[in-house]
């Protein structure tokens, strides 16, 4: 059984997550259709980025990632679907692929991309406004059922690319800033795992600046201290976190998309 995942900025109020499962399984029926999110900003092309390239690593090999989240719908960006190591992607060209096509060029992975441009493989008729139901549903279908990339698109090999923030050094530290707020109010930054990597022998050296707040050292877990407390740690996905111990970072430091995330300490 094949899985598809679906990743939109749909919501879930009006039908439209609905109507592409319908679409999918009409098509494919032994399909096994997974939800990984709808509740990403509308048209946060960066936050979608973010969420497939730490999701998709997790799925079984030939996993198939329709990710629907696009601005552009009806314009001359290109409807694509590719292949980053062992999963597959169905999307717009809008650069939502970037943070994991970077991964995958880090680890070595084949990468293939088609443009899809064979309208066999859609539904009959194609709305301007609603892609995901007439273009992207009905081609992760038909690759459930066999078809390869090949057989549903032509070769490119100029995939848009967002320009992602990097950290960057500074004579007392790293300078980042926040990627990402999750459910929780967790205020996660660009700042990573493999970016502190020399200096987490004595995290107690480390202050994290965010908002107005310095928080001295990093901890490893969020009972490491009490509730209520605010706290820096790594989290799940490797990158640095501000957290509020039972509550929310994002609400207590008033923090949004791309503040300054800094450390200082590191000599």
């Amino acid at each position: 059984m094949t899985i598809v995942t679906l990743m939109t900025d749909f919501g879930l109020k009006d039908g439209n997550v609905g109507v592409m499962k319908g679409v999918i399984l009409g098509i494919a029926p032994h399909t096994q259709v997974v939800d990984l999110s709808h509740l990403i900003m509308p048209q946060n092309v960066r936050e979608a980025a973010l969420i497939l390239a730490r999701s998709a690593p997790y799925f079984p090999p030939e996993t198939i990632h329709t990710a629907v989240v696009d601005p552009g719908v009806g314009t001359t960006r290109r409807p694509i679907a590719a292949r980053l190591g062992t999963q597959r992607f169905v999307g717009p060209d809008n650069g939502v692929v970037t943070s994991l096509l970077e991964y995958a060029e880090k680890q070595g992975w084949p990468l293939e991309f088609v443009h899809l441009d064979k309208p066999q493989f859609w539904l009959p008729e194609v709305s301007n406004v609603f892609h995901g139901r007439d273009i992207f549903s009905p081609v992760a279908a038909h690759l459930a059922n066999g078809e390869t990339l090949q057989a549903v698109g032509t070769p490119i090999t100029d995939p848009v690319r967002l320009a992602l923030p990097k950290p960057h050094r500074t004579p007392t530290g790293l300078r980042g800033e926040v990627i990402h707020i999750d459910h929780f109010g967790n205020v996660a930054s660009n700042i990573r795992v493999e970016h502190l990597a020399e200096w987490l022998s004595a995290p107690e050296k480390l202050t994290v600046h965010l908002c107005g707040a310095e928080i001295h050292g990093l901890v490893k877990t969020f009972g490491d201290r009490a509730p209520g407390e605010l706290v820096a740690l790594l989290g799940s996905t490797g990158n640095l976190i501000v957290s509020v111990v039972n509550g929310s970072a994002a609400e207590r430091l008033k923090a949004k998309i791309a503040e300054p995330f800094t450390v200082t300490g590191i000599q």
